[in-house]
């Protein structure tokens, strides 16, 4: 498990400077510009990423159990999932009033998606890197809508159409991974008995 820890220490690490080191974070930019500071910030993330991968798949085969989940939590979890991929979208497509209203949609699909996951999977290893991702997520949100807050930012809605398409969008993403890709990339069919 300590590639795991490992991963989610550089990856979370790396994602919370602007949380706990704004200041630095500005400097850095400064020094190395934005081109440099964005390519450190890329390498770091995905050797990050990659470690939390491989050591996830390492430690899912012997990690104790914590606590059982019954089986309907994982059909649970593939629901509540859906509105993460929603907010995921939103995240990316901008003008939509969900954008307006939660600010920092793929923030918030997050902790949607973590807290999910933590009621279906109850191992040592799945607690780890969902409990870690939960953690992450609700502090740069609240550190993020602060961050708006002082500067006066609002995300402004364009309209119906952009709405529409977020939701569409995140509907066919959820399904085509809750139904395929989950069990594909993960080996888990989420709506599988």
């Amino acid at each position: 498990m300590s590639f795991l820890i490992l991963g989610l220490v550089l990856f979370l690490g790396v994602h919370s400077v602007r949380i706990f080191a704004g200041d630095w974070r500005e400097a850095q930019i400064a020094r190395l510009g934005e081109v440099r500071w964005k390519g450190v910030y890329s390498l770091l993330s995905a050797i990050g990423l990659g470690l939390i991968i491989w050591g996830y798949g390492m430690a899912r085969a012997d990690s104790p159990t914590l606590w059982g989940s019954p089986i309907w939590t994982r059909h649970l979890a593939a629901t509540l999932t859906l509105p993460a991929f929603i907010l995921l979208v939103a995240a990316y497509l901008p003008g939509s009033r969900i954008k307006a209203v939660v600010g920092h949609p793929m923030v918030a699909g997050v902790k949607l998606w973590a807290l999910a996951h933590l009621l279906a999977n109850g191992a040592l290893v799945d607690a780890t890197l969902f409990g870690a991702f939960l953690i992450w997520a609700v502090l740069d949100f609240v550190s993020a809508r602060r961050r708006d807050r002082v500067a006066g930012r609002t995300y402004p809605a364009r309209g119906a159409s952009r709405d529409a398409a977020v939701v569409v969008i995140g509907l066919i993403a959820w399904a085509l991974f809750a139904f395929y890709g989950h069990a594909w990339l993960i080996g888990v069919a989420p709506f599988g008995s």
